[in-house]
């Protein structure tokens, strides 16, 4: 650990949705800045102004709020060492960029695209790395002045030492080490005046003060390249911590970037905002997302967001990239499915009823929602569920769903004339109703599910739907006695 105050930051860029890969690398320094006290901040790096999607901010901003993940400085939230967007800190970047310069640690390169792209093309010819020939490396630094001062469009490039070695030491990995050989003199400051990824991010590390770099394996190729440049210019770097890939559901490759279905059509997220939209509990997602790569020993599975931030720390995080299991995070979210109460069950589906165009109210949901809870696996299957609680007709079902397994038209006409009658005439509670109705199986001859299937089919338009008295009830006498009513039309009116 660092003598320092953890100080943490997401640095996502703006470029698309919010994926959970970023999620993940989000919640562990949440995570990281809560068990040490520390503060989490949230950097907005959008200095690639080509990839920059305006909507990508909002679904960012949004997706950390439904994850819980509160950044403590950032942008909506303020803190002494804003701006905490990259293109709003343009004048910081360049004067630290000319102190690299003064101090010819990096140069004005005046290559032209297609010169790069004719080396670039030549050097592979040659067996060599693809990369810059350092050509303008050695121009004299008054002459490269003077053709800046002159209006020569230029870049600004870093002097990588041309021998030796870097070793950085990663929380995670171990030591990793570099030959200076075959690293690149990377591109500082674009054309337009604008930094790269590289230079603004150890600028802002530096003068935002962050204590610990929590980043996925990707960034890993940077490493010595940052070293450097916390090195020229003086600065101690931060504690590196590089997070294992995720990897997709076979285990094959990195989780994709894009969404899927599955071979029955169901959609296949990756990104923050289809999680929501699908009605994933934020509780099920966080602690899904913290076991991926992490874990505090060989068997807890379910934790809350207090025992994960309690038991966190980096020693665990496993260095192997972890697959995701789509199968894995729907029985983490039917878990905590079951665990809402019912008020709070109800409220949270409420939004996704209304989203599927029906419109229900709290106090019915109130009495529906204990019938379905345990049948849920995403809230968003609660439309498809509850429906034919708030339609006044139902819509048109195949009249043969009325017919009983080994039975026909004539016996689910007896169910049905046999509970049109037995229900027209009782207070309509759930354990009345269930007397008269088992009573009629008895007094028909029948089993228990050629009796209720007809009926269920009847008052629900479906062979699944919740249990069936407590359906009845909830419709109530009037709802229920007229659907049995057009069910025996129908098995009455149409060849089945």
């Amino acid at each position: 650990m660092s003598p320092k105050p953890v100080r943490v930051r997401f640095a996502p860029s703006p470029t698309g949705d919010f994926h959970v890969g970023g999620a993940r690398t989000a919640l562990f320094n949440y995570l990281f800045a809560r068990h040490h006290n520390g503060s989490f901040i949230l950097r907005i790096e959008d200095t690639d102004r080509k990839r920059f999607n305006p909507q990508a901010m909002q679904w960012l901003l949004d997706g950390l709020r439904y994850l819980g993940l509160e950044w403590d400085e950032g942008p909506e939230v303020g803190g002494d060492y804003g701006p905490y967007v990259q293109s709003e800190r343009l004048d910081l970047y360049r004067r630290n960029c000319q102190k690299l310069i003064d101090n010819r640690q990096a140069y004005y390169c005046f290559c032209t695209p297609e010169r790069l792209k004719s080396v670039s093309l030549e050097r592979q010819k040659q067996g060599l790395d693809p990369g810059y020939d350092r050509h303008c490396r050695n121009i004299d630094f008054e002459e490269a002045a003077q053709k800046v001062r002159d209006g020569a469009t230029y870049t600004v490039r870093f002097k990588i030492p041309r021998d030796g070695k870097v070793i950085v030491k990663d929380l995670i990995r171990g030591e990793i080490e570099f030959d200076n050989a075959v690293l690149r003199d990377a591109v500082l400051l674009k054309s337009d005046g604008t930094p790269t990824y590289h230079l603004a991010n150890v600028i802002d590390d530096h003068h935002m003060e962050i204590s610990h770099i929590l980043r996925g394996d990707e960034w890993v190729s940077s490493l010595p390249l940052h070293w450097h440049l916390y090195r020229a210019f003086g600065w101690e770097p931060p504690v590196m911590a590089h997070l294992p890939i995720i990897l997709n559901p076979t285990g094959k490759g990195k989780m994709s970037k894009r969404e899927q279905r599955a071979p029955d059509g169901k959609i296949l997220p990756v990104f923050v905002r289809t999680f929501k939209e699908l009605g994933y509990l934020p509780e099920a997602l966080v602690n899904y997302l913290a076991l991926l790569g992490w874990s505090v020993d060989d068997k807890t599975e379910f934790m809350t967001r207090e025992e994960l931030i309690e038991h966190f720390s980096l020693e665990r995080i496993n260095t192997s990239p972890a697959a995701w299991n789509y199968e894995k995070l729907l029985h983490f979210n039917g878990h905590y499915i079951r665990q809402l109460s019912i008020p709070e069950l109800t409220d949270r589906l409420l939004p996704y009823l209304s989203a599927a165009g029906i419109k229900s109210d709290r106090e019915k949901m109130l009495r529906i929602t204990p019938l379905i809870q345990e049948r849920l696996n995403v809230l968003s299957e609660v439309a498809e569920k509850v429906d034919f609680f708030f339609v006044e007709q139902l819509p048109d079902y195949d009249p043969r769903e009325l017919i009983p397994k080994k039975g026909d038209v004539q016996m689910a006409l007896l169910a049905l004339q046999k509970a049109a009658e037995v229900l027209s005439d009782i207070p309509f509670t759930r354990d009345q109703i269930e007397n008269v109705l088992r009573e009629s199986v008895r007094s028909l001859g029948l089993k228990a599910g050629q009796m209720f299937q007809p009926v269920r089919v009847a008052v629900c338009g479906r062979k699944v739907a919740p249990p069936l008295f407590q359906t009845l009830e909830i419709l109530g006498p009037e709802v229920a006695l007229e659907r049995i009513r057009l069910a025996i039309d129908k098995l009455q009116s149409q060849r089945v």
